[in-house]
């Protein structure tokens, strides 16, 4: 749940035509009201072409997120210590490893009632956190949802999404310095790949569970 919880409300920030003149709070809560109107008309649409969900998650959701800078926080180290052609091949599999991640999300997405709890922001801020809650159908306890975003030149951008203060960037993050610690980057960036084709397929990941995961 948490899990879905994570992904679907993280498909909540992208209008790129809006993107410059929302603050935070504002672009989720827009958002927010258009995917869930996409979700319940297109619903079953979705369910049978995943493509067109792709489509709809490409179109909606990349243009507010900054994977770039999601990536460079991933690796860290290693970032720094990557070529140019290694950072770019790393960020187009982690994105589309994030993209399909998400887009399954949504299918499981119920009619749960997403709430947003009040937000600051004084002048002159460059990061911003909007904190909501998902209330969920089942009666269990609200899921803690937060989001970093940070400005830019093109507005502001999600840059990490936290769910009951775990940190969508530090779990990935711890993650993949292991295995890069132990493997390589390169060794890396072709399972992402490797794992993104078996998505697209619909086939196990090469580390034995359902593709797009973490080893």
């Amino acid at each position: 749940m948490k899990k879905f919880a994570s992904s679907l409300l993280s498909m909540f920030f992208a209008l790129s035509v809006l993107a410059a003149e929302l603050m935070p709070d504002q672009l989720a809560r827009e958002v927010t009201d258009k995917i869930v109107v996409l979700l319940k008309s297109n619903k079953d649409v979705y369910n049978k072409d995943h493509k067109k969900l792709y489509a709809m998650v490409d179109e909606h959701v990349l243009p507010n997120f900054d994977f770039r800078a999601m990536s460079r926080t991933v690796l860290g180290r290693y970032w720094r210590e990557a070529s140019e052609d290694q950072r770019a091949h790393f960020t187009g599999e982690f994105r589309e490893l994030l993209v399909r991640t998400y887009a399954t999300a949504l299918l499981k997405y119920n009619d749960e009632k997403i709430v947003y709890l009040p937000f600051r922001l004084s002048p002159g801020d460059r990061t911003a956190t909007v904190k909501s809650e998902v209330r969920r159908t089942d009666g269990g306890p609200p899921i803690a949802i937060n989001y970093g975003f940070y400005h830019t030149d093109a507005g502001w951008k999600v840059y990490d999404v936290t769910i009951e203060g775990a940190s969508l960037v530090t779990t990935y993050q711890s993650a993949y310095s292991e295995r890069v610690q132990r493997e390589g980057l390169d060794v890396l960036i072709a399972s992402l790949a490797q794992d993104n084709k078996a998505a697209a397929e619909g086939k196990t990941a090469s580390n034995g569970t359902k593709a797009g995961g973490t080893k």
